[in-house]
């Protein structure tokens, strides 16, 4: 009896600890699930300053496979009768249970008013080079009449890239 009586007393205490939450906590996270596993809000770090020209951001968080951080620059390096085109810089670090990687890579996006185009370059510290290149334009042939076209590339480390290209016309009666 005196078994039974302790192995009941201590099934009613594991079942209070597993659905307690800590003091304060409904008022400070209110939308957050309480009888979540961990009763921990997510406490990612997230910035966005303007510096120069520019803006620098970054993100420090976590999840369950780890942490994580990344941080750049982004500049918009013209903005005129060309069209505008952005630059910019970034790089991350992942710190996790199968292992830790480090990226960074430069971006360039370019519009104007009938074409873009984007070059990414990206690069894992000990691991192979992305390189992705992408352009589409649109231009009207007469009244009824346009043109569509683009393509990309994208290639990873060694071997042949890949090569996509898409053209359209359009013509309306």
């Amino acid at each position: 009896m005196q078994s039974t009586l302790t192995v009941l007393v201590a099934l009613v205490c594991v079942a209070m600890a597993q659905v307690s939450i800590p003091p304060g906590y409904k008022e400070r996270y209110p939308n957050y699930y309480p009888w979540a596993k961990n009763a921990r809000h997510p406490r990612d770090v997230t910035w966005d300053k303007p510096v120069g020209d520019g803006k620098v951001f970054g993100t420090l968080g976590s999840t369950d496979q780890g942490l994580f951080g990344k941080a750049g620059y982004k500049e918009t390096i013209f903005n005129d009768a060309r069209g505008k085109l952005d630059a910019e810089a970034y790089g991350s670090r992942v710190l996790g249970r199968t292992g830790d990687s480090n990226h960074f890579g430069g971006k360039l996006d370019w519009a104007n008013d009938n074409a873009k185009a984007a070059l990414d370059i990206s690069k894992q510290i000990h691991g192979k080079t992305t390189v992705e290149a992408s352009g589409a334009g649109v231009w009207k042939l007469d009244k009824n009449t346009q043109l569509s076209a683009g393509g990309g590339v994208s290639h990873t480390g060694s071997g042949k890239p890949d090569v996509n290209v898409k053209a359209q016309i359009e013509h309306k009666f």
